[in-house]
């Protein structure tokens, strides 16, 4: 990677310069491959986790100081995103486990469990984006962010009552819409 001040292409990114973006893409993207190849387990996620830095590049760009090596600050960023992502495979793991365990337990539960497995490996991406708004943003939080109730409530600044039923609520429509879509 070169040695160049990367604070005007940060600041044009920001901004939304499309041609800044690529540039620090195309000076970045071989450094970001190759330490996202050694810190990763598997190296059929490294194009999945490229992406996740690039996009974590375009929401913090602004938060890049001039005073810090531009270098430490990307591979930081990049080893978060590596994080994140075995993270994500780890709760994947979890739910699918919780999903044998929950096996005998209460039908509402069960599909809670169900629909987090599922979400998690088929990409519930279509179906959520049916949901309205605030339904959505308490599925997202809670399952793609791992935020309990009580984050989510503080979060949004709303009663903790009104996250479990819009929870519920969004549960429900998720069971019917995938019920559908299977048919």
């Amino acid at each position: 990677m070169k040695n160049i001040d990367w604070s005007p292409w940060l600041i044009r990114m920001s901004q939304g310069d499309e041609e800044a973006f690529r540039t620090v893409y195309e000076e970045t993207r071989e450094h970001a491959y190759r330490l996202i190849c050694y810190l990763s387990s598997s190296k059929e996620d490294a194009a999945d986790i490229m992406s996740e830095v690039y996009i974590e590049l375009l929401k913090s760009a602004d938060k890049y100081r001039p005073e810090q090596p531009f270098t430490a600050w990307f591979n930081g960023l990049i080893v978060r995103q590596v994080r994140n992502w075995k993270r994500k495979s780890w709760r994947l793991y979890r739910i699918v486990e919780k999903v044998k365990l929950l096996a005998d337990v209460s039908p509402d539960r069960k599909a809670e469990a169900e629909l987090s497995a599922v979400g998690d490996q088929l990409e519930l991406l279509p179906i959520l984006r049916k949901l309205p708004l605030k339904a959505r943003e308490i599925i997202v939080l809670r399952y793609y962010q791992d935020c309990s109730m009580e984050e989510i409530a503080a979060l949004l600044e709303i009663p903790l009552g009104t996250v479990k039923s819009r929870h519920h609520y969004a549960l429900k429509q998720l069971r019917r819409q995938f019920e559908e879509v299977q048919g």
